[in-house]
């Protein structure tokens, strides 16, 4: 069963199933999360997944998608390890950073990328990937 948490480890979570999805996100939300160029994703069962240590806090807003999205992080160390949304219905976009399988990089590699026209000019796409303009479904902004 994967687990994952926050850097300082007051968080922690587990799911059950296989990723229902696999994502970078180049949105402007995604680049100010992780402090970095996209985030790398896993769509997730959210009825599969639970908190196993710490109470993570969040804080939701309106996301590029025109959505609102909602960041689930440790209050101690500030890591965002999910988000979850109307966008997913009842699933939990996992952040695959925070995951404790050192591979799971490699077994995550993307099918789809999302907000490619914000994608940073020095980062190439993942060949192979669908390449999106922005979140299927998103609302008329």
């Amino acid at each position: 069963m994967p687990s994952g948490g926050c850097f300082c480890e007051a968080v922690q979570y587990k799911y059950e199933g296989e990723a229902q999805g696999k994502a970078l996100c180049h949105c402007r939300d995604c680049q100010k999360i992780t402090g970095s160029t996209y985030s790398t994703n896993l769509i997730v069962p959210g009825d599969k997944f639970e908190v196993t240590k710490g109470s993570p806090k969040s804080h939701s807003k309106k996301a590029d998608s025109g959505n609102e999205i909602t960041s689930h992080f440790c209050g101690d160390c500030g890591s965002t390890m999910w988000r979850d949304g109307k966008t997913f219905g009842g699933s939990k976009v996992i952040k695959v950073g925070t995951l404790e399988d050192p591979k799971a990089f490699d077994e995550a590699k993307p099918a789809i990328e999302l907000f490619v026209p914000e994608r940073i000019s020095w980062v190439g796409g993942v060949q192979g990937a669908s390449q999106l303009k922005d979140m299927p479904g998103s609302a008329e902004v």
